[in-house]
């Protein structure tokens, strides 16, 4: 079945409509992050769908900028009277915010949320030393972490010591600036207030003492943002009651879409500019779809283009007589049209 039958299935099977959301994970260049340019994009599904009862957002995506979250989610509430996320497979970081902010959130056995401690990079964190014109992230748990290990792991109490252990964190190698550390607390804060407002803002008041419970674990107790949490572990143990267990039925219809969109993205396909490029060319360009918005009656996609080239470039080699300059080939790339179309 195509995209757009598969989209009618499941607004069928939960008498809703429906609107998907789904960003490229593939490494290098073409991938996508949630980003606060959809939202003027879903903001024209919203108002061709119009006001209706059941809203279902279809979504994979790994994570991106985490003010998107709470604007997607009030904007959504608007045009509908119970708002739910489906969850087909991946749905990290700010995507697992999106999905704390609905009335329910419906998983397969597939389905996967993750913790949203960020990682936060400004101008005050330290340099990257093989890219210098890049910044190291911070993560926010990282940060947390150390400071946890000093004071509780090692019984660091008093201000003396925690100060010294303070100024031990910032003069590591690389230097940590104090104003990265307060970009930190101030992420860290943000997080949890965000957090905090997307689980109010459900159809079922949440109690005050649950959401104290849910934001504690997604914020700071599982420790690791590589941790992934399926839907009994989500339903049973972090406390998320509006967690729906989608049936056969129901998780055969979501698959097989996500699959649609998994072969229209490549997404799992390995990016390597060497087979971009394609065997003996010497420039080639491409173009990839990297992240789609659509509903049974409109479609968006963002389009990345780019450009690959052969090039020659001097590679410098240590020998007894000193170092000496070697001529080798490489293939590189740079993007030469992105946007939604």
């Amino acid at each position: 079945m195509d995209r757009n039958t598969l989209i009618k299935q499941i607004e069928g099977l939960r008498k809703s409509r429906v609107i998907t959301y789904l960003t490229s994970d593939r490494q290098g260049p073409v991938n996508a992050r949630i980003a606060m340019d959809v939202v003027p994009i879903i903001s024209r599904q919203l108002r061709t769908i119009g006001k209706t009862q059941n809203i279902d957002l279809f979504l994979y995506s790994t994570g991106g900028d985490t003010m998107v979250p709470w604007r997607l989610v009030s904007m959504i509430r608007e045009y509908c009277d119970k708002f739910s996320v489906l969850v087909p497979y991946k749905a990290h970081s700010a995507a697992t915010m999106v999905a704390l902010g609905a009335d329910e959130i419906v998983m397969s056995d597939l389905s996967e949320l993750s913790p949203i401690d960020p990682s936060t990079a400004n101008v005050f964190n330290p340099q990257d030393p093989q890219n210098p014109q890049n910044r190291i992230p911070i993560s926010v748990e990282d940060v947390m972490a150390y400071f946890d290990l000093a004071k509780n792991k090692f019984g660091i109490k008093n201000d003396e010591e925690l100060s010294r252990i303070f100024n031990k964190f910032v003069e590591s190698n690389p230097q940590i600036h104090p104003l990265a550390l307060g970009n930190v607390n101030r992420t860290h804060n943000l997080i949890r207030i965000l957090a905090k407002r997307l689980l109010k803002s459900h159809k079922a008041p949440v109690k005050e003492e649950e959401i104290e419970k849910i934001v504690n674990y997604f914020t700071e107790k599982l420790y690791s943002h590589q941790y992934l949490i399926g839907r009994k572990e989500a339903k049973e143990d972090l406390g998320l009651n509006n967690v729906q267990y989608a049936d056969n039925t129901l998780s055969k219809a979501m698959t097989d879409l996500y699959e649609e969109y998994k072969n229209e993205m490549n997404l799992g396909v390995l990016w390597n500019p060497e087979n971009e490029l394609g065997l003996n060319a010497m420039q080639n360009k491409k173009d990839y779809k990297i992240a789609f918005i659509e509903s049974s009656q409109l479609s968006s996609l963002f389009e990345l283009s780019v450009d690959y080239r052969k090039q020659q470039v001097n590679m410098v080699q240590q020998t007894p007589q000193g170092p000496i300059q070697i001529p080798q080939e490489q293939v590189g790339f740079r993007i030469v049209g992105q946007g939604w179309k």
